[in-house]
């Protein structure tokens, strides 16, 4: 593991290169891919301590207690295309450093990200077989959940995808760990500062082009807040929409399915609540067939609309108006959708009972 953090570290570069040519983010963004799983393989070096057994001496009379870690064997992973590199990062150098072999599948839309990852696997001195790369839709992954020799799997995706994946593999005794969609909300109180919340709601919003599972697709407004919903739709007017390679704010969406997904969600938004930001048909210079879709701020949308109770996963903050601090907790919670939450105040008492 030493050895291939310091190969990842060196070839940083040409993996954030791969990602923004199959992806479509941005080179920083890109490079913070990397570097976010070139983390996860530095606390990998620690495992020689950090996964000894234990030993406790008479927890009874004449009773001894020792633990032991052991591998379980063959595992799996299956990842997703948002993140080429950090999330299969998560998964497979943990698991051959407790001792596993294993097998990942990467989303076919990014397999050129995966080929280097492993190519580098292999120059660390990790043998061949050790970790062992599979391509496929859903016969593959199939195959994964019922395979006998495979004892574990894991997942970051959709969320169709995902309880089929833990119903399927924890019906053949697998251990399952599956990361689905998410709908983020963040609360803005009146007592806010101002202008650090109106940045960093854009930022969590729009950073990725909305493409991440943290990406934040709610901003409830609460009293007062809402006479800062035109500062917001101003500053992200100053967005820049554009290809990978020129490190704009918003990128081209990966594929085209879900562009057209993303687009029917606005369309849903425009019909049932106030589009004050309409980033459809956005032209880039150089690419008439790209994916792009400029950012989108939807106001007064409410729960029970298909903007609202889908994961958009594209750049489009959907904006809720609530009259007090519970109203706005109540709200989120009645969410089905999980990941993250946050709040902007000044205000401690508020912030403890958020």
């Amino acid at each position: 593991m030493l050895k291939y953090q310091q190969l990842l570290k060196e070839h940083s570069d040409e993996i954030s290169a791969m990602i923004t040519k199959e992806h479509g983010k941005s080179l920083a963004d890109s490079a913070g891919d990397v570097f976010r799983g070139y983390e996860v393989v530095e606390h990998a070096c620690s495992f020689t301590s950090l996964m000894q057994g234990e030993s406790t001496q008479n927890v009874a009379g004449g009773v001894d207690i020792y633990s032991y870690r052991t591998p379980l064997g063959v595992m799996a992973g299956i990842a997703p295309y948002n993140f080429p590199a950090m999330i299969p990062l998560w998964m497979y150098p943990l698991s051959i450093t407790c001792g596993n072999t294993y097998i990942i599948k990467p989303s076919e839309r990014v397999a050129g990200t995966t080929e280097i990852l492993i190519n580098l696997l292999k120059e660390s001195g990790v043998p061949d077989g050790v970790v062992n790369v599979v391509q496929g839709g859903k016969d593959t992954v199939t195959q994964i959940c019922e395979h006998p020799d495979i004892k574990g799997v894991s997942f970051v995706g959709a969320n169709e995808a995902g309880e089929y994946i833990y119903k399927t593999a924890s019906a053949h005794g697998k251990r399952a760990q599956v990361n689905m969609g998410a709908k983020n909300h963040a609360i803005i109180m009146p007592d806010a500062e101002k202008d650090d919340a109106i940045n960093a709601v854009i930022g969590a919003c729009f950073g990725s082009t909305g493409q991440r599972c943290m990406a934040l697709s709610v901003v409830i407004m609460v009293g007062d807040s809402a006479k800062w919903i035109p500062e917001i739709v101003e500053k992200t007017k100053g967005l820049t929409v554009g290809a990978g390679v020129d490190n704009p704010d918003i990128t081209p969406i990966n594929n085209a399915d879900h562009l057209a997904k993303v687009e029917r969600l606005i369309a849903d938004g425009e019909k049932n609540c106030d589009v004050l930001l309409d980033g459809r048909g956005v032209q880039v210079p150089g690419y008439p067939k790209g994916n792009f879709i400029g950012p989108t701020i939807i106001d007064n949308v409410r729960a029970g609309i298909d903007c609202y109770e889908q994961e958009i996963f594209g750049p489009v903050m959907q904006i809720v108006r609530a009259d007090s601090l519970q109203e706005a907790i109540d709200f989120t919670n009645a969410n089905r959708w999980g990941n993250g939450t946050a709040i902007f105040t000044k205000n401690g008492h508020t912030a403890r009972k958020f």
